[in-house]
């Protein structure tokens, strides 16, 4: 089916949008108490780190990660089995910082969506912690914000989503060997495409509790949300087709990011979002990388004012400075507010249609503007409603302009010039529910 739609676009300079009560409700449960808990019980196994103690029941990387996956069975426990529970590892060795053979342990945790159960989004967080010198497996390293904040916000967003059912699936997943070289994301991100998942969204979150800043800044209103460009796996052919349509700033991965911008707007009081235009802070990395690696869309939540006396160090006071990453150094409120924006991004979006997919578009030397997407299936997405088309001026940061075009698979948008604004399709719910927005072309595209 064509539509054909005139279109004042100046007299609508706006998004419509749907208000969805249940993520207001997900957001009020988040419990800074229990983050404060999980951070606590993970700074008390005295050090993280992937090379340390593994047959203890209270020291080391071993009992943490017992731990963690008791905690993932107690909250499948209480949900009636809603969560597949399981240890994902695998044998690292010959590196320059796992020379010996390790096994690299993560604890991953599945909620199965109910009517597209290989679609998945995922929140993670890293186990492991370390001190000054990366390869001391036995000082004392509590790593409370670096990063048993982000573990714990993953495992109380599990406690909360575990309460409802999905037609997409979520995964929760606590990630080993990241301060060794980003194993653990290395070894899931591998498996997900060995086993086919349609992974749709990572949420990467590595320190979310610092708001005291080594610049002097206390806030404790704004996050990062760091969101790479151009999709690591572009061939050339794709490259030269992004030359002359653009694409360079709407990767899925940063339409991903703008969704979580738009859910912050929406749902987290007090909270403003950074998006920031680069992989990861200048030079460094996360457990998202090897996700973007491969291909998928993968972002890193954190805080927006960092302390480095407080990561990578050697517990130690001098010249009265404290070094050492203690939990005088997390806010839990933070965290949690943090914690607050994943579970509502995760649940929208589980919530939500598939992504479109083989989103086109046409208009040169055209007045008018047309885009075409494939259309979902329906036996998997039984909740749509129809697609939903976006527009913004190049320079502009967030989606701009919006029109619901209802069940179709093709819109043309009359006296919009495609030379003027970069555009988007998104699918709809008929509960209006939206997934995020698919730029048309390789550039964009969130994969089938």
């Amino acid at each position: 089916m064509i539509l054909i739609a005139g279109l004042n676009h100046n007299a609508q300079a706006d998004v419509t949008y749907q208000d969805q009560q249940n993520l207001h409700e997900i957001v009020k449960q988040i419990s800074p108490k229990n983050i404060e808990k999980d951070v606590i019980s993970l700074v008390n196994f005295g050090t993280r780190h992937t090379l340390s103690e593994t047959e203890s029941d209270t020291r080391g990387i071993g009992a943490a990660r017992r731990w963690i996956k008791s905690e993932f069975d107690a909250i499948s426990e209480k949900c009636g089995g809603c969560l597949k529970v399981y240890y994902q590892s695998q044998i690292i060795q010959g590196e320059s910082r796992i020379p010996n053979a390790t096994e690299v342990v993560s604890v991953i945790a599945v909620q199965r969506g109910i009517s597209d159960p290989n679609r998945f989004v995922m929140m993670s967080g890293d186990i492991d912690s370390r001190v000054s010198d990366p390869m001391n497996s036995s000082s004392d390293s509590p790593g409370a914000n670096d990063n048993a904040s982000g573990l714990a916000g993953t495992l109380e967003a599990a406690r909360v989503l575990s309460q409802y059912k999905f037609n997409g699936s979520i995964v929760y997943a606590a990630l080993a060997g990241e301060e060794q070289g980003l194993f653990g994301g290395k070894i899931l991100a591998e498996a997900a495409k060995k086993d086919g998942w349609r992974l749709k969204a990572v949420l990467n979150n590595d320190m979310i509790g610092n708001i005291a800043g080594i610049n002097g800044v206390i806030n404790n209103t704004s996050a990062r949300v760091f969101a790479e460009g151009t999709r690591m796996t572009e061939t050339p052919e794709e490259a030269r087709s992004r030359r002359f349509t653009g694409g360079e700033v709407d990767s899925p991965s940063r339409n991903i990011a703008r969704y979580i911008d738009w859910i912050a707007d929406r749902y987290i009081p007090n909270l403003d979002t950074m998006v920031i235009y680069r992989l990861d802070r200048f030079t460094r990395g996360g457990h998202h990388r090897p996700f973007n690696d491969l291909g998928y869309p993968a972002v890193r939540i954190m805080e927006t004012n960092e302390n480095y006396n407080r990561q990578h160090q050697d517990l130690r006071t001098e010249n009265g400075i404290e070094y050492g990453d203690t939990l005088a150094g997390v806010n839990f409120p933070y965290a949690a507010k943090l914690t607050s924006l994943n579970a509502a991004s995760l649940a929208s979006m589980a919530w939500a249609p598939s992504p479109p997919a083989k989103v086109s578009i046409k208009g040169a030397v055209q007045p008018s503007t047309t885009l075409n997407w494939a259309a979902l299936d329906k036996k998997q997405n039984p909740q749509l409603a129809g697609y939903k088309i976006y527009w913004r001026y190049t320079d502009a940061p967030q989606w701009q302009y919006s029109k619901f075009v209802g069940d179709v698979t093709e819109y043309t948008l009359d006296n919009v010039v495609i030379d003027n604004y970069f555009f988007g399709v998104a699918s709809v719910s008929t509960e209006g529910y939206e997934s995020p927005v698919v730029f048309p072309g390789a550039a964009g595209a969130f994969g089938e």
